[in-house]
């Protein structure tokens, strides 16, 4: 079957050549159409369920809303996880499903559990779900600038206005743009509509705040009155009623008294001010401002949206759209990370395919054979572009890193063709059958190397098999790598018999001076090899145990972190701070940050956006700082240094914690794990003071732990509260029920909206309520005037006792269990001996109640999971490879002989782990992994062939010199070139190659000791597993 497809290709060289071409036009308009971003999403497939209920206290948020949701969403079909926050006036629900699910089907799903839900919640609680973005999602931030010479008179008037125009004018027109899935808005005050009633005025009009209330919702609305028909025409009639302006609030007439009517005005100050805000952002150390963040919807590619977006904002500041020469200012584009990324990959694609071309020529010594094998690496990679834009592939740093990381494994097939090819057209009489001499020649190696190929590719199948993050970010890794060489594969079939019979010339093979070098040290070593066995075989398992012996030294970790080219040095003040106080130590911060002449800008988001995707408290800042060209850096070489530097001089503000991290690294580790730091101990009871209490013993014992940073527990106690607590016989006695107190608690401290008023398509609430110098004490709320049933007054005080007590700040929970985590990231060591450690003192010291346990999350909770599902996987698929090679050798000796390459190749790639200092990865796994695919293919194409020589009848240790002798060259080759092809891998500096390197390091250290096991023991093996005397069974090519 293959020899007739090789004679076909042959043949029919126009139409291969006519195929070629389109596979480069094809792989060109691919590559052009594929979706590119900085790295592969990440995010696990998850609902954000978010419910406002305004004014309410974490626990009564808990109980009454959060509770009855989380009730409704347990037992949804597929779901993996359920968390839920309850703080003040808001709940956040995240409902997380597996990775199979449609994330539409599972918003699907959730909606229709929460209808069902919000017949249990309490009035007034306005649910909703989160955007359809993920962790990367927020693609593009920015800022409303006015322009230099503008004077500003009133900041909070001004930051009003910049913040209306942000929500009624940019945000709508962003929102247009293909690929944006929303735009939350930070910062600034939203506009309102306040009515301020005097309560002193209240009395003497004998009104209650009902009335009034209820007044002002009677009195904001249009009617419609149907058609009118006169004549021969028709008239639509409308009832106009809508409330246009503060004099219209102030003419609202709320009753009549002696014929008088009493207004609005009369008894409350109308005006417009700003809405109670829980969330500000700051500006460079200057004060405060008004962003936008835009957010991508799922599945997008980045670096389009961006161009979409960046466009949009163009029109807009070039038609100066905004009033008051107000401009668009971006602060941070995504753009330029992933082109950063994809810089770093082209520069290592680029480089290695250099380095291939010179091995190939330094090799062969025949210009011809080298350009042939070397047009393999585009017409691949073409290939490849065209089957991940099939499948839905992005290019990103995986994907592109996977096509770089493959670029050995993809000429190896060329390699071994080619150079025998060349060989056999060496020989004399080669010209005459050129075409015949090209097919025997490929078929001659192409078996084996198709069963190399297979195996290589089916080393990846660990890694195509890996769940949750990991398998998100490595997975694409292992396609991509997997469609190269399938491409690489056919390729051989197809196309380079065909070029090989245009390009390459029958005469004389000059051998390299490297090949002449290497059988001259070579051969004298084998020889004395095979005469001392046992020594070598003692001394390749020494060398093995030795770096056995390596392994508990090298340390381990999940991913290297990804240098995403910004910092967030992530500040978090006491529980019970207000805005104004965070707002001003932010500023002092931000002058610190900016003191340093890296930093280009720093903006800082403070508390709670207007979509609270992330419902951060006033307490914690979650600042991006962008950093200037390495080029102008003064106080710090690195980025590592700038951050400590950073650490340090923050460190000095009084009362505050610190979680230096990067922004995408930030939104991502909270949306997978729910927490902010590389390790999360979670731990989980029914008490939330025990909790506390056992958080704060966990953090003791395990802050001596060498290697610790930014340790903190979750802040869930440390509010204030203002505890109204009603007597229900003394209201009893004046005829009071309990809701008459709360709705005055509620609307003339809190504030209540009863309408909005309409300006044009803009909306804004009226706000109901008291001034502030009657409700901002307790002594204030105390004399706040009840009505009884007989109409007397009564202070609130007679009623109720209102006292200052601490209660919980928020209220955590994981699938339906309140807990609390105590969070920390790790420096200077890897995480696997440090989350040891740190076990083993928690077991030895802490102890907790009944129904209290602990578990750990972050990123050692994927890295546990990612070594425990390869340790299942790996060895079935060494099995596999073991089912392969004994189905085509025929002999489990043989199988047996060539999977004894395996354990020898670990040898390399731990020594050089060790010697680099890098810890053991997911990605120096997924190194390893495709380590064992390039030793398998060099065992069977030396096995391969010196079988063949045996059943042409010569002679064991005959064949085996001659065998090693003939396949030097092409197994120096694919070593050769893997090894040179990840080279600008080892030495890269540019953003992702903290991932790339360890897989680097281990397939260049691996296959240098794989190489030389197959060329000095497994001969040696060999003579030992084959004697001379008995030829083992005919072996099918």
């Amino acid at each position: 079957m293959l020899d007739k497809l090789i004679a076909f290709s042959l043949s029919a060289r126009l139409l291969i050549i006519i195929a070629v071409g389109i596979l480069i036009g094809l792989g060109f308009y691919s590559f052009k159409k594929l979706p590119i971003d900085a790295f592969p999403d990440v995010t696990n497939i998850q609902v954000q369920v978010i419910a406002e209920a305004p004014g309410r206290s974490p626990i009564e948020v808990e109980k009454l809303v959060t509770f009855p949701i989380e009730v409704q969403m347990t037992g949804l079909p597929k779901l993996v996880e359920l968390r839920s926050l309850s703080k003040f006036g808001l709940s956040m629900v995240t409902v997380v499903f597996e990775d199979t699910v449609d994330i539409y089907f599972a918003r699907q799903l959730v909606l229709e559990r929460l209808i069902e839900a919000k017949e249990n919640l309490p009035e007034g609680v306005e649910t909703a779900l989160g955007p359809i973005s993920t962790g990367l999602g927020e693609i593009y931030q920015y800022t409303l600038e006015r322009p230099q010479k503008a004077v500003v008179k009133d900041k909070t008037a001004d930051l009003t206005e910049l913040r209306t125009i942000q929500d009624w004018i940019v945000r709508p027109i962003l929102k247009t743009i293909s690929g944006v899935a929303d735009v939350n808005s930070f910062g600034g005050y939203v506009k309102q509509y306040q009515v301020i009633i005097d309560p002193e005025k209240l009395a003497k009009y004998d009104l209650t705040l009902r009335e009034v209330f209820e007044a002002i919702a009677a009195n904001n609305s249009n009617a419609g009155g149907n058609i009118l028909e006169h004549s021969a025409e028709q008239y639509l009639v409308r009832g106009i009623g809508l409330i246009q302006s503060i004099a219209d609030i102030k003419d609202i007439i709320i009753k009549e008294k002696e014929e008088v009517p009493v207004y609005v005005s009369n008894i409350a100050e109308v005006k417009i001010g700003p809405e109670t805000r829980q969330g500000a952002l700051a500006v460079d150390g200057k004060g405060e401002g008004v962003a936008g963040i835009v957010m991508m919807l799922k599945g997008e590619s980045g670096k389009e949206v961006v161009e979409r977006v960046k466009n949009k904002v163009k029109e807009i500041n070039d038609g100066e759209v905004l009033p008051a020469g107000i401009k668009i200012k971006p602060f941070y584009d995504r753009t330029e990370l992933v082109e950063k990324c994809l810089a770093t990959v082209e520069k290592a694609l680029t480089e290695g395919a250099i380095f291939v071309i010179i091995i190939l020529y330094l090799f062969l010594r025949n210009f011809r054979a080298a350009f042939v094998v070397a047009l393999t690496l585009p017409l691949a990679v073409l290939a490849a572009f065209i089957v991940m834009k099939m499948i839905g592939l992005s290019a990103n740093l995986m994907t592109l890193g996977g096509l770089a990381i493959s670029l050995g494994m993809v000429v190896d097939a060329a390699i071994i063709q080619v150079e025998n090819v060349q060989r056999h057209l060496s020989e004399s009489g080669a010209s005459k059958h050129k075409f015949t001499t090209i097919l025997n020649a490929v078929m001659e190696v192409r078996k084996p190397s198709i069963l190399g190929e297979l195996i290589i590719a089916i080393t990846f199948l660990p890694i195509m098999t890996l769940q949750g993050m990991e398998g998100k970010m490595f997975s694409p890794l292992a396609f991509t790598i997997a469609i190269a060489l399938f491409s690489s594969l056919a390729l051989s079939i197809f196309v380079i018999p065909v070029f090989c019979s245009f390009f390459l010339k029958a005469g004389n093979e000059k051998e390299g001076f490297l090949i002449l070098w290497a059988k001259k040290l070579y051969l004298p070593v084998l020889k004395k090899a095979l005469k001392h066995r046992s020594t070598v075989i003692i001394c390749a398992l020494m060398i093995f145990g030795g770096s056995l012996m390596l392994i508990p030294f090298l340390g381990t970790e999940f991913i290297p972190t990804l240098d995403e080219g910004s910092l967030t040095p992530q500040i978090i003040r006491l529980p019970s701070i207000s805005l104004k106080e965070s707002v001003e130590i932010e500023t002092i911060a931000q002058k610190i940050i900016m003191g340093f002449p890296e930093v280009e800008t720093v903006v800082s988001k403070i508390g709670t956006a207007e979509i609270a995707t992330d419902p951060m408290g006033p307490n914690v800042s979650d600042p991006i700082v962008i950093l200037k060209p390495k080029k102008y850096w003064k106080t710090a070489k690195t980025k590592e240094e700038l951050s400590e530097k950073m650490r340090e001089a923050l460190a000095r503000i009084p009362g505050i914690g610190l979680n230096v991290t990067q922004p995408i690294a930030l939104k991502v580790d909270e949306l997978i794990s729910g927490v902010k730091s590389q390790i999360a101990i979670k731990l989980f009871g029914d008490d939330m003071d025990i909790l506390k209490t056992k958080g704060d013993a966990i953090a003791k014992i395990i802050s001596g732990v060498k290697g610790i940073e930014d340790l903190r527990v979750e802040q869930v106690s440390g509010q204030s509260y203002v505890e109204v607590k009603i007597d229900r016989r003394k209201i009893a006695r004046y005829g009071i029920n309990v809701s008459d107190i709360q709705e005055i608690i509620e609307t003339a401290v809190g504030g209540k909206s009863p309408t909005d008023v309409f300006e044009g398509e803009k909306r804004f609430s009226v706000l109901v309520r008291f001034p502030e110098d009657k409700r901002d004490s307790i002594k204030a709320i105390e004399n706040i005037l009840i009505n009884s049933a007989k109409g007397f007054k009564i202070p609130l005080a007679q009623l109720a006792t209102v006292n200052l007590v601490e209660g919980p700040v928020q209220i955590s929970r994981e699938n339906s269990k309140r807990r609390i985590v105590v969070e920390c990231n790790v420096k200077g060591r890897d995480i696997g001996s440090f989350v040891t450690e740190s076990q083993a003192k928690l077991k030895e010291k802490l102890k907790l109640p009944a129904g209290y346990y602990i578990t750990w999350g972050g990123a050692f909770e994927n890295q546990q999971r990612a070594m425990k599902r390869l340790g299942i996987i790996v060895p079935v698929t060494i099995l596999l490879i073991f089912f392969l090679l004994f189905s085509s050798f025929n002999s489990l000796k043989q199988a047996f002989l060539v999977i004894i390459n395996l354990p020898f190749a670990l040898i390399g790639g731990i020594a050089a782990l060790f010697i680099s200092g890098l810890y053991l990865s997911v990605p120096a796994s997924v190194g390893f992994i495709a380590l064992f695919g390039v030793a398998v293919l060099n065992g069977v194409v030396l096995v391969s062939y010196i079988n063949q020589l045996r059943k042409e009848g010569m002679p064991v240790n005959e064949a085996i010199v001659k065998g090693c002798e003939q396949r030097l060259r092409p197994i120096l080759m694919t070593a050769s070139v893997a090894v040179f092809g990840l080279v600008p891998m080892l030495f890269a500096s540019g953003p992702g190659s903290e991932v790339q390197k360890p897989l680097a390091v281990v397939v260049v250290g691996g296959l240098i000791t794989s190489t030389l096991i197959t060329l000095l023991v497994l001969p040696v093996l060999y003579g030992w597993f084959e004697k001379e005397e008995v030829v083992s069974k005919a072996i099918d090519r």
